[in-house]
């Protein structure tokens, strides 16, 4: 069986996210979605997520396309791989992430994964940004 991994904020669950999902599923046989945690997401974006890790985990594990959710570790965001052992890692479009640098980091711990990014959804209007935005203008 091969596993695919995904990860992110997941904030504001959207169609896009389904395309996501639906994307890497296409390359295994068991999904697994890690959510990141609050500590990272004010880390990595510089603010809060509108809502919290449990919210967002909850909101992913419900999603029938999703075989196995779960939140990210704090510190060493690697140590998650190491725990899932993924045959394939699939980046979002808009992660930040090197693919290649990310398989250099992983193949120096002994994992060697294959690392595919995926191709956007609709991104003018299916991003959690952009949805947040509309929703505060309202």
């Amino acid at each position: 069986m091969r596993t695919v991994l995904v990860a992110g904020t997941f904030d504001i669950l959207h169609p896009g996210h389904n395309d996501f999902f639906s994307q890497a599923k296409i390359h295994g046989d068991r999904l697994v979605v890690i959510v990141a945690r609050d500590s990272t997401v004010l880390r990595v974006k510089g603010k809060a997520a509108h809502h919290d890790e449990k919210t967002r985990l909850a909101a992913v594990a419900a999603n029938p396309l999703v075989d196995k959710a779960r939140l990210g570790n704090e510190g060493d965001l690697l140590t998650v791989v190491h725990e899932e052992k993924p045959d394939v890692i699939c980046l979002g479009y808009d992660q930040k992430m090197d693919g290649e640098e990310l398989k250099q980091r992983l193949s120096e711990r002994g994992l060697f994964v294959n690392v595919i990014r995926l191709d956007a959804h609709k991104p003018e209007v299916y991003k959690s940004s952009i949805l947040r935005k509309s929703r505060n203008a309202q």
